[in-house]
């Protein structure tokens, strides 16, 4: 029974933090319509930063300054954002596939320098003995990965509360006015193109400072972390949850998590040993399908966008 409950804090532990990177793409794509394709790319720069700030001293490279976890986030969240302004700058600029194949090619290249660059990131050998916070004050395994789910659920409850104010906000329904008609936002004296970059950076941070969560739990981090699947996985739960939903984005990442782990799951049990690499490649057939049966079913998602009325326009 023990190690059931151990695994079920894991997988939500796990499915909380992508549920943090979910509500930033659904900032950007749900809410502004900006087809980001990088997501793997500022989640490792968030789990990167964490570590060389967290983690101690590492012999021939970069980092290693042991500082306090909640400093590591707050790294985390920063550098991300600093990426994000760095990119989006020139590529905002672009419009839907165009936007999509920039931001690939970002986290391509984030993806390489974690790769070779060995005296910041390790290299394919990554970064180890990354700290939990209160790892030495509190009990065992158990007990503390029921705290790091509480610490992972205040935060991304506290997420989406800041989200659900700021898409209900004037400068939410600016950014959806932009989606619609960017045309007609810009005859009102809207830039969109600084409401676009604020949108793509607010969403990145989000996803930067999931990533340095993501570092502190597993305790170490590699390029391997970071391959584009995870952006086909963020994706997946967006859609299948409910585009422009912050509701649907954090439903949508625990089912497809659920889903993920499952089918992980089912096709180990059932698949000899000499087919066990084929079964990740069978896993995301497995994936592809259900997302397809289900905007089959459910075009919107299993919660679809609604429209978003201020408080003032009730009166």
């Amino acid at each position: 029974m023990e190690g059931y409950v151990a695994y079920a804090v894991f997988f939500l532990t796990v499915s909380s933090i992508y549920a943090l990177v979910c509500l930033g793409l659904n900032l950007q794509w749900g809410v502004t319509g900006l087809f980001n394709v990088g997501i793997a790319g500022f989640f490792a720069v968030g789990a990167y930063t964490t570590a060389l700030l967290t983690g101690p001293d590492y012999p021939g490279q970069f980092g290693g300054f042991s500082l306090p976890v909640p400093v590591g986030w707050l790294g985390a969240l920063v550098m991300a954002g600093l990426a994000a302004l760095v990119v989006g700058i020139p590529t905002l600029r672009l419009r839907d596939d165009h936007l999509a194949i920039s931001t690939f090619g970002i986290a391509i290249v984030i993806q390489l320098v974690a790769l070779n660059f060995q005296k910041l990131t390790g290299g394919p050998l990554g970064i180890n003995f990354i700290p939990r916070p209160l790892a030495g004050t509190l009990g065992g395994s158990g007990s503390y990965g029921v705290f790091y789910l509480a610490v992972v659920a205040v935060i991304l409850a506290l997420a989406y509360a800041g989200m659900e104010r700021l898409v209900r906000s004037p400068w939410g329904r600016v950014l959806r006015a932009i989606r619609e008609d960017e045309g007609a936002a810009a005859s009102l004296g809207k830039s969109a193109a600084v409401f676009r970059l604020q949108a793509f950076v607010l969403g990145s941070t989000l996803m930067g400072l999931a990533g340095g969560m993501y570092a502190s739990f597993v305790g170490f981090i590699s390029p391997a972390d970071f391959q584009p699947i995870l952006t086909f996985q963020i994706w997946t739960m967006l859609i299948l949850g409910g585009s422009g939903n912050n509701r649907g984005a954090l439903i949508g990442a625990y089912a497809v998590w659920a889903l993920w782990s499952a089918s992980g799951a089912l096709l180990h049990a059932l698949l000899p040993a000499a087919l066990q690499v084929r079964g990740a490649a069978l896993q995301i057939v497995l994936i592809g399908l259900a997302l397809a049966i289900a905007l089959v079913l459910r075009p919107r998602g299993l919660i679809g966008e609604q429209a978003v009325v201020s408080r003032h326009a009730r009166l």
